[in-house]
């Protein structure tokens, strides 16, 4: 584990002791079920990103569009 992982769980450990075992058991209880959904999501975020964006002009026309829409505006502040 990280140094600065480590500094941060110390953190939240030293606000945590003074809560109840039952506010302590019910944390417990919702990150399990964080880490649980978390899992799941990683596997089907890349199948569900498959056809996401559709249309019906080439990458060609796509990509020339998004290169002229481009703006460029730039100051030189005075010192």
């Amino acid at each position: 584990m990280k140094t600065t992982n480590l500094h941060i769980l110390e953190s939240y450990l030293g606000l945590l002791n003074n809560l109840s075992p039952d506010s302590k058991l019910e944390l417990i209880s919702r990150l399990s079920q964080t880490l649980k959904s978390q899992k799941k999501s990683k596997e089907k975020s890349l199948i569900e990103l498959f056809g996401a964006f559709q249309s019906d002009k080439s990458a060609e026309t796509i990509i020339e569009e998004i290169q002229q829409s481009r703006t460029f505006t730039r100051q030189i502040e005075g010192l």
